[in-house]
C-alpha cells in the first residue's frame, strides 16, 4: 500500500524537474537570426596588451605555422575526417604579433601571392606610364625579417583525464561526464643574420568537455510508457584554446627575450613591472610543483607506514527495524604494498542498539586491503575491502558469542593536509557471517551495520619512486 502511494508522488516529482531542467535550454533558443559580432577574446590577450613598451619594434616573418599533430576530431560513432585543431594557426600567430606591440609581421605565407601583385602593377605601370618595367624606382623596396618565427601545434592529447558520475534508481537516472583534452605550442625566433636560434618557447593549454543528462523511462501503468530526458553539453572551442596558447607563447617569447638581451624595453627599469613578475612566479611555481612526474612523485608519496586514528558513528540494520546511532572509534595501522595498494590493520571499540533496551558495546578487529586511487594527488578517493570479528566477553550483541566474524567494506575521501599528514572522510558497512547479532535469525540475509568516520593518518618512511 505504501509503495502505491508513494510511487506516483516521485513520479510527480521528477517529471517536474525534468520540466523545469528542459526549460533552460529551451528558453536559450534563439528567436531570430544573430547578428556578426566581434570574435571573443581569450583571458591571455588582456596580459599581452598590458606589456611594456619595446625600444623599437622587431620586424617578424612567418613561413608556415602548422598542425603537426596530424590528429582528427574524436568522434564516438565513427571515423572523422575533420582536424582535431584549427589549419589557421599562422594567422592567429600573425594576429597575436601585431597586437602585441612588440612586432611588425611581414607577408610570408603567401610570398607568392605578394610578388605577382607587385608585378602586376610594374608591368601596369611601365605600360601606361611609359617607364621601364624593370626600374627599381616604381615600387619600394620590400622589408627584410630580422627574425623567423617558427614552430607550430606540436601536440593534441585527448582524454587527458576523464570521469564522471551517474545514478539510476526505477527507471530513472541522472549523469554526468567530463573529459579534458590538452594542446602544446612550440614557437621558436630565429636569426635572419647567422641562422642562430634565439629563443623557443613552449606552452600548454587544457580543453573541457563537460556533459550533464536526466532521464525517466518507467511504466506507470499497462500498455502506459512515460519517457523523459533532458540535459546539456559544453565543449571549450578548440579555436580559442589555440589562440590563448599562442598568445601565451608570444607573452613568454618577448620576456625571454629581454631577459636574454636580445631585444629591450623602451624603459629598462620595466622588468620590475607587474607583467615581468607575474610570469616569473608562475614559472618559478610550474618548476616546482610540476617539473617532472619523478619531482610529482617524490612530493606526493605517501610512505610506506600509515599510523591513523577514525572516529565516527555506526548504526545496526537487520531483523528489528528501529536502531539508534551509536559512537565507534579506532586505530589504523597500514603498510603500503606499493603506492596504490595499502595492508591496513584495525582494532577500535564501537556501539551497537539492537532494541530500545539492548545497548552492545564491544571491540573488533579488522584487516583489509585499501585502494588508492590517484596516490600522488593532494585529494584522491580510496575504497578498501576486508574481513574481521567483533568480539564482546558477555555476548556480541544477543548472539551469545563471544566472537562474530564478519566483511567489511567502505569508500572514502582522502586530503593530504602536507606530505606527512592525511584527513579522510568515508562511509562503509559491516555484513555479518552469520544472522546471529541480534538473536533473530529470520529473513533473507545477515545482520549488518553502517556509518560514518572521520580520521587522520600520518605517514612514516617517505620512499622514492622510480
Amino acid at each position: 500500500m505504501l509503495r502505491k502511494t508513494i510511487l506516483p508522488r516521485v513520479i510527480y516529482l521528477f517529471s517536474i524537474v525534468l520540466l523545469a531542467a528542459a526549460c533552460g535550454p529551451y528558453m536559450r533558443q534563439s528567436l531570430q537570426s544573430r547578428r556578426a559580432v566581434l570574435g571573443p577574446e581569450s583571458p591571455a590577450k588582456r596580459i599581452l596588451l598590458d606589456l611594456p613598451k619595446p625600444q623599437e619594434k622587431i620586424v617578424t616573418a612567418v613561413y608556415k605555422f602548422r598542425d603537426q599533430t596530424g590528429q582528427y576530431k574524436p568522434s564516438e560513432s565513427g571515423a572523422s575526417w575533420s582536424t582535431a585543431v584549427t589549419q589557421g594557426a599562422t594567422t592567429i600567430l600573425i594576429r597575436a604579433l601585431e597586437e602585441s606591440g612588440w612586432f611588425i609581421p611581414i607577408e610570408r605565407e603567401n610570398m607568392a601571392n605578394l610578388l605577382n601583385e607587385r608585378k602586376i602593377i610594374r608591368t601596369s605601370r611601365a605600360q601606361y606610364e611609359g617607364k621601364d618595367q624593370n626600374s627599381e624606382s616604381l615600387l619600394p623596396a620590400l622589408l627584410f625579417a630580422g627574425v623567423i618565427l617558427e614552430g607550430g601545434i606540436i601536440s593534441y592529447e585527448s582524454n587527458i583525464l576523464t570521469g564522471g558520475a551517474g545514478i539510476r534508481y526505477f527507471g530513472a537516472d541522472l549523469s554526468g561526464q567530463y573529459r579534458e583534452d590538452r594542446i602544446s605550442i612550440y614557437i621558436r625566433a630565429v636569426s635572419t643574420a647567422n641562422g642562430k636560434v634565439l629563443k623557443t618557447v613552449y606552452t600548454t593549454k587544457s580543453i573541457l568537455s563537460q556533459e550533464v543528462s536526466v532521464g525517466l523511462f518507467r511504466y506507470v501503468k499497462a500498455k502506459r510508457l512515460l519517457e523523459a530526458e533532458t540535459g546539456f553539453t559544453y565543449n571549450e572551442p578548440s579555436e580559442i584554446c589555440v589562440t590563448e596558447a599562442i598568445e601565451k607563447a608570444v607573452e613568454s617569447l618577448i620576456i625571454e627575450g629581454v631577459k636574454d638581451k636580445l631585444w629591450g624595453l623602451e624603459n629598462p627599469k620595466d622588468t620590475a613591472s607587474v607583467s615581468f613578475m607575474n610570469y616569473q612566479d608562475e614559472k618559478r611555481i610550474n618548476y616546482e610543483s610540476d617539473n617532472a612526474l619523478s619531482r610529482r612523485l617524490d612530493k606526493n608519496n605517501r610512505g610506506l607506514l600509515t599510523v591513523g586514528l577514525n572516529a565516527g558513528t555506526n548504526s545496526y540494520s537487520g531483523d528489528y527495524s528501529k536502531s539508534d546511532i551509536r559512537a565507534k572509534s579506532s586505530l589504523v595501522v597500514g603498510y603500503a604494498i606499493n603506492p596504490y595498494l595499502n595492508l591496513d590493520l584495525e582494532a577500535g571499540y564501537r556501539g551497537l542498539m539492537v532494541q530500545k533496551k539492548v545497548d552492545d558495546y564491544s571491540y573488533f578487529g579488522n584487516i583489509s586491503l585499501r585502494y588508492v586511487f590517484l596516490p600522488f594527488e593532494k585529494l584522491t578517493p580510496f575504497c578498501s575491502l576486508g574481513g574481521g570479528f567483533d568480539r564482546n566477553h558477555l555476548g556480541v550483541g544477543l548472539s551469545g558469542k563471544y566472537y562474530l566474524p564478519k566483511l567489511n567494506g567502505l569508500f572514502g575521501l582522502e586530503y593530504m593536509i602536507n606530505h606527512k599528514l592525511g584527513l579522510s572522510l568515508s562511509t562503509g558497512l559491516d555484513y555479518y557471517l552469520s544472522d546471529d547479532f541480534d538473536g533473530s535469525s529470520s529473513g533473507s540475509y545477515n545482520d549488518i551495520d553502517w556509518g560514518i568516520s572521520l580520521g587522520i593518518k600520518v605517514y612514516f618512511i617517505k620512499t622514492k619512486q622510480k
